[in-house]
């Protein structure tokens, strides 16, 4: 049943199913299927689109988004999430290779999508705001019944844009499957049914905004609730006021709510616990959230593959500080070494994942399907190590790790041990050449408030905590670090 609005308009048509924080606007598991059934009508019948073919948003969370996703569950259609912080030439890009049908763009974001060679070689132009209004008038019209096309469980509902290492994006098909089975493996680890709530801040052209948390309790018939953009005093004003069960956000939004004026007195109390990912949450910050009542769970995932693949419970979070946890329930892992060869615990090799969740592939890139789909098993290009418990750990990025004197180095157990130090809010590592050692460290960091180290403290801090080849030979004090589009730390913009 890859249609899961007809079913929750049956079971509890008057439940709301989505509310944008904003406008205060709703829908009910009622209305959004009679206007997801009216706009798959409009779409296939007035428009002529045919299961398959795409269709481009470029927009904020919304309810239209909403409505789309629930009217490609019943067409078949493929949606193409656009990511509004990229440049037009970017966009440009994304709009020939996903080769979209129909474009709907929200007016805001007219200007950047119209400077897109591509966009006038588009069929058929929506505006969000038009399709508000229209949908609005379908849900106060009667009923319009549509039949739900038979779909092959490997059809894509959504093409997924991810950084390419040739420098171009990469589409990932996410299937009617995944989706399936990414709701099952997150419900099985976490507390996600028909009386969840969450708030959504996440944006909608990334995994995380659509797949961690909102298609897995629309999928149990939750609630969820969208917010345009991540403000600091919205976020936490949004946790008291909606009371979601649970939440998910990474390390950096967790440690400015938690700055943020009115935290400590801020009722969480209806949060179970809230989801992190994206990288490790510091110990501080974990203890932080604890002791406002509010457990930590962090994970680890990919667009590819899920993405909600691991899970640390929370009564681990101190004993293995560090971890993403074990696989969920249906995830199969391995990991290897450069021969493929299964790892001894503790020894770092490179993840390798399998299971119903995975994508069949990158849309019109047989290349990269083959280089990263092999016997069966998606190559996540991560290096991880997993403890004799079956607990595993993060290393980095195999992309990340330069080569200093002959020796594997990790930026990310670098920049643990940086921002272990109480005087250093922020770091990041990458290698840099160097005539010597071919590749050497630098590290750019940013400080807390009031702070007095320098350079020579901060190597001196280094050395006593790494081997001698890990210690960066530079170091860089910024105000920030750069950050992309969902939270991470930007290091394309740092080399």
């Amino acid at each position: 049943m890859k249609d899961w609005f007809s079913k929750w308009a049956l079971y509890s048509p008057e439940e709301i199913a989505v509310k944008e924080w904003e406008t205060g606007r709703t829908l009910s598991y009622g209305a959004l299927d009679k206007m997801a059934n009216r706009l798959a009508w409009h779409l296939t019948q007035d428009l002529g689109l045919q299961t398959g073919e795409r269709v481009a948003v470029l927009a904020d969370n919304c309810l239209e988004y909403i409505a789309l996703f629930a009217a490609a569950q019943k067409t078949g259609l493929v949606l193409v999430p656009l990511n509004y912080r990229l440049s037009s030439t970017e966009i440009d890009y994304l709009l020939r290779d996903s080769g979209p049908q129909l474009l709907i763009v929200e007016e805001k974001y007219q200007a950047l999508v119209e400077a897109a060679p591509a966009w006038e070689t588009i069929p058929q132009h929506w505006s969000i705001e038009l399709l508000g209004e229209w949908l609005d008038a379908a849900v106060s019209a009667p009923a319009w019944p549509f039949a739900s096309v038979f779909l092959e469980d490997d059809h894509p509902i959504f093409i997924l844009y991810t950084s390419g290492t040739t420098g171009f994006p990469k589409g990932a098909l996410y299937t009617h499957k995944m989706l399936f089975w990414n709701s099952i493996n997150t419900a099985m680890s976490l507390v996600i049914n028909s009386h969840g709530r969450t708030v959504v801040c996440m944006p909608p052209f990334h995994t995380g905004g659509w797949n961690v948390l909102t298609t897995p309790l629309l999928h149990h018939g939750g609630y969820v609730c969208l917010m345009k953009k991540f403000d600091t005093a919205e976020v936490l004003k949004a946790l008291v006021e909606e009371k979601p069960s649970i939440f998910m956000g990474v390390p950096t939004m967790l440690k400015m709510i938690a700055d943020c004026t009115g935290f400590a007195e801020a009722d969480l109390s209806s949060l179970y616990y809230i989801i992190v990912g994206g990288e490790p949450m510091p110990i501080p910050l974990i203890e932080t959230w604890h002791n406002k009542g509010v457990f930590i769970r962090q994970g680890f995932g990919m667009t590819e593959v899920g993405p909600n693949l691991f899970s640390l419970h929370h009564r681990d979070a101190m004993r293995k500080k560090g971890s993403i946890g074990r696989p969920n329930f249906y995830v199969e892992i391995k990991i290897v070494d450069e021969n493929g060869q299964e790892v001894a615990p503790n020894t770092p090799g490179e993840l390798l994942l399998r299971g119903p969740m995975t994508t069949p592939g990158y849309w019109g890139n047989p290349i990269a399907t083959a280089s990263s789909i092999r016997e069966g098993w998606f190559y996540s290009g991560d290096m991880l190590r997993q403890d004799e418990e079956g607990y595993l750990y993060v290393v980095d990025r195999i992309k990340n790790m330069f080569i200093s004197g002959g020796e594997n180095v990790y930026p990310a157990e670098i920049e643990r041990v940086l921002v272990a130090h109480p005087q250093v809010a922020g770091a990041a590592v990458i290698g840099v050449q160097d005539e010597k050692w071919g590749e050497v460290g630098k590290a750019f960091v940013t400080f807390t408030e009031g702070c007095t180290l320098d350079e020579v403290e901060l190597k001196t801090w280094c050395v006593q905590h790494l081997a001698k080849f890990k210690v960066p030979k530079y170091f860089e004090f910024l105000r920030e670090l750069p950050v992309s589009a969902t939270g991470k730390i930007d290091k394309k913009v740092l080399r």
